[in-house]
């Protein structure tokens, strides 16, 4: 069975977008983004990142697909226009984007990369395991936030593949932590 998680980078006010892409530069933690979302336990096997249009629209088309990993898109254009999604897999609804490949032998982890929208569905699934939660110190100016997280439903864990200690790029202080599913 493929392990389904969340990555997500989010501000003080819950924050995570601002005008289709991110209110921050932090190249130390997009680095930090592309080995977590690679990181397999066999060379065998690769991860998906799963995000939707806006999501695979706010990539620098220099950098589509995400390599290294299956790249699937959650739209409702998923049909009419799949040249649009050159490089990636268009579905059109979350059931669909997991059931082509919850039991994949090929695949080790389902990686939710946005929006909110596939965040809010995320949450909701019961085949969620993890939160990857990239908490930044600061407010930024947002108009894209992150749904309401229950952590009463998490505990927070440790994953020997991510720091414990804080974070610091230019005047931008922040602190990688890691939620299990109870």
């Amino acid at each position: 069975m493929v392990s389904l998680n969340i990555i997500v980078a989010v501000c003080e006010n819950q924050g995570i977008g601002k005008n289709g892409g991110l209110p921050w530069r932090l190249g130390k933690e997009l680095k930090y983004f592309s080995r977590i979302t690679k990181s397999t336990s066999s060379p065998e096997k690769q991860n998906m990142v799963l995000m939707g249009r806006k999501t695979w629209e706010s990539i620098p088309m220099k950098f589509r697909p995400l390599p290294g990993r299956l790249n699937v898109i959650l739209s409702s254009q998923a049909k009419d226009d799949k040249s649009h999604f050159s490089g990636g897999i268009a579905c059109s609804s979350f059931e669909e984007a997991l059931e082509a490949h919850h039991h994949s032998s090929e695949l080790e982890t389902i990686w939710v990369i946005g929006g909110s929208s596939l965040y809010k569905m995320a949450l909701e699934s019961e085949h969620l395991h993890r939160i990857y939660l990239t908490r930044i110190l600061k407010n930024f100016e947002c108009d894209t936030f992150l749904p309401h997280i229950d952590l009463t439903r998490f505990k927070l864990v440790e994953d020997p593949s991510v720091s414990t200690e804080l974070q610091q790029e230019g005047d931008i202080t922040y602190k990688y932590e890691v939620y299990e599913k109870l």
